[in-house]
């Protein structure tokens, strides 16, 4: 690519891991802050007010602990001042790309397991359910 001046020492190939090694806590925290039972309280405290607050600023900051994809940025902002991972180029424009190379794969990560944890669900209701003929059946 002509213009393109790249100067990152580490190797693309390596770069590209560890981006998709650093995805993996940055979706672990984005998804157990934004869904799982351990932050319930904070989470619905966090939902009455963004759906309650009189100003904008108040409803827009605390929608963001409520809503993976958004929590997301911050969470890969902080792995980022964390690691020093910059993707591509050295220097502030490395970290851009970075954090939303970051957030991006995080989200993938987040999706597949949503999708995982939805065909779990629909597989335990069907056992269910099936116990459920086969305790019937024999009950009659």
């Amino acid at each position: 690519m002509s213009g393109v001046h790249r100067t990152n020492t580490m190797p693309i190939g390596n770069q590209i891991v560890w981006l998709l090694i650093l995805a993996i806590p940055v979706a672990c925290v984005a998804w157990t802050v934004t869904h799982e039972e351990v932050f319930r309280e904070p989470r619905d405290y966090c939902q009455r007010q963004w759906k309650q607050a009189k100003n904008i600023p108040r409803r827009k900051f605390f929608y963001l602990f409520t809503c993976e994809y958004c929590f997301s940025h911050y969470v890969a902002a902080l792995f980022l001042i964390i690691t020093h991972f910059k993707l591509l180029y050295p220097g502030w424009r490395g970290y851009v790309i970075a954090l939303f190379a970051l957030v991006w794969m995080a989200n993938q990560y987040m999706s597949i397991y949503n999708h995982l944890r939805l065909d779990i669900k629909h597989e335990q209701v069907e056992i269910r359910e099936k116990e459920e003929i086969v305790q019937a059946r024999k009950a009659a």
